[in-house]
């Protein structure tokens, strides 16, 4: 397992993300109403609105809930959705001017936030200037050369046409990404999420990434894969860490369709990525931007709780999208405007989190209950920082007890690994089942049940989490028990 190179930024093995699409958060149109005329935002201050920094008001909440990295998806200037980029070196002005973007970042290091921006580097706005000069002269030109084309036609990503792919083995858009990367950078950004990474490829994206980590090797470079080697791409490109959607998928249809075996097959597959080259700081999540909520996969409310606790006990790099701590709701459809419900406006205090929104926003936040809504979001808190005392979590070793996997029941151990790296300072307590000899450190083990009926617990209960409770408030588990659709860390 290689979990101490050049390009591994020491300040990734404690972080927990809240992840933000500050389009949707901040209340900002959907589509842009200032294009139509030439040389918009041409002139300083035109058409700007000073949205972000409304930002400023959650960033207490994002420490309070236990996480120290905020992840924004696309603040730059787009034509409607963020991913249609117009020119990324401008914040969108529907979200404000440099001065908004400084103050942010200044409110975010005052308070130790790490601040990571979505790179939307694969593909451009067909009304982006390269792309417009790109389509003027053709496929068989300099200028061409720095799209990709389907023939005589751009290339379109994933069918888009207004999402023109960019050409990122050609030389002069390397550059520019550099260029652009460091920018960002140098302004006291401390990372990027590489969107799509997976389109370009690895060896596309290894001459970019080594540019970049040469200048700025505290940099964490997180790129969106959805599917292939997720290791192996990370390890080629250069990326510090890669998006664990496979854990994500089985995690929320494990649990919704009552089949642990299911997430026990994912957590053998997230084992080996851990331990692959490339593998060993994944980012790990139940919801993002682009999927339905999990507080909407989950047609039994009460798994919400086992949920969180994988969430938030399992090693790599966990990732809170903005409202989940909340219960927040919200279906994806394969439609135009399909995420919007995914990607609604937040109140401007926290405080109303649940019961307001912003009044002018045409997709408020909507959360399962409004009474519920702080009970959900103490659950994280509590779960976080468990995570926090026992910082070992974040590189620990999985097993399943195979004895006792049931669809409904696992018992999963959680152990520190034998180089002791962050053990909390726990002396050795014996070898951790299953893991193999010479493995000796601390351990816990998260039990699920997803079963109506209450089981003992298989040893001392450190947390227990009822489901049941999260949502009505019907009352703490019953000592030294697993909640029925509920959790219980022992140790």
């Amino acid at each position: 397992m290689n979990t101490t190179t050049p390009s591994t930024p020491s300040w990734i093995r404690d972080a927990i993300c809240w992840q933000v699409y500050p389009l949707g958060f901040c209340g900002a149109p959907r589509h842009r109403e200032d294009l139509g005329g030439e040389g918009y935002g041409g002139a300083d201050g035109e058409n700007v609105v000073h949205r972000l920094r409304r930002l400023e008001g959650w960033l207490d909440h994002l420490l309070g809930l236990g996480a120290n990295v905020l992840i924004l998806n696309p603040i730059f200037d787009s034509v409607s959705h963020g991913y249609d980029t117009l020119d990324h070196r401008r914040l969108d002005p529907r979200l404000g001017d440099d001065a908004d973007f400084d103050a942010l970042i200044a409110a975010c290091h005052e308070r130790g936030i790490r601040v990571v921006l979505d790179g939307v580097f694969n593909h451009v706005s067909d009304q982006h200037p390269v792309a417009r000069r790109a389509i003027s002269v053709g496929p068989n030109s300099p200028e061409g050369a720095h799209i990709r084309w389907s023939g005589e036609h751009p290339y379109g990503f994933e069918g888009n046409p207004d999402l023109v792919e960019l050409n990122l083995a050609d030389s002069v858009v390397q550059d520019a990404i550099v260029d652009i990367m460091t920018l960002w950078l140098g302004r006291g950004i401390d990372g990027w999420r590489l969107d799509a990474m997976y389109a370009a490829g690895a060896d596309a994206w290894a001459p970019i990434l080594q540019r970049v980590r040469a200048a700025h090797p505290e940099a964490w470079i997180l790129g969106e894969v959805i599917h292939g080697d997720y290791p192996a791409i990370a390890e080629a490109s250069g990326a510090t860490s890669i998006t664990q959607y496979e854990l994500w998928k089985a995690i929320w249809s494990g649990l919704r369709e009552q089949n642990l075996f299911e997430l026990a097959h994912a957590l053998g597959r997230h084992l080996e990525f851990l331990d692959a080259d490339g593998g060993a700081h994944p980012l790990t999540f139940v919801g993002n931007h682009d999927t339905t909520r999990i507080a909407s996969q989950l047609t039994d409310g009460r798994d919400l709780a086992a949920a969180y606790a994988l969430l938030a006990l399992l090693p790599g790099i966990p990732a809170v999208y903005a409202g989940d701590e909340l219960g927040a709701t919200g279906l994806k459809e394969d439609r135009p405007g399909g995420d919007d419900a995914v990607r609604p406006a937040f109140p401007d205090d926290p405080a109303a989190a649940g019961t307001a929104a912003h009044p002018r926003a045409t997709h408020p936040l909507e959360v399962l209950s409004a009474d519920a809504a702080p009970r959900i979001l103490e659950v994280h808190q509590r779960l976080f920082a468990l995570r926090r005392r026992e910082p070992w979590l974040s590189s620990a070793q999985v097993a399943v007890r195979e004895g006792t996997l049931e669809n409904t029941y696992a018992e999963i151990v959680l152990s520190a690994r034998s180089s002791g790296e962050g053990d909390g300072g726990h002396e050795g307590q014996g070898e951790s089942e299953g893991l193999g000899e010479g493995v000796v450190g601390p351990s816990l083990t998260l039990v699920l049940n997803l079963g109506e009926e209450a089981r003992p617990a298989p040893g001392e209960v450190i947390e227990a989490l009822s489901g049941a409770d999260l949502l009505d408030g019907v009352g703490p588990a019953a000592p030294d028990m697993v909640p029925a659709h509920g959790i219980a860390v022992v140790r």
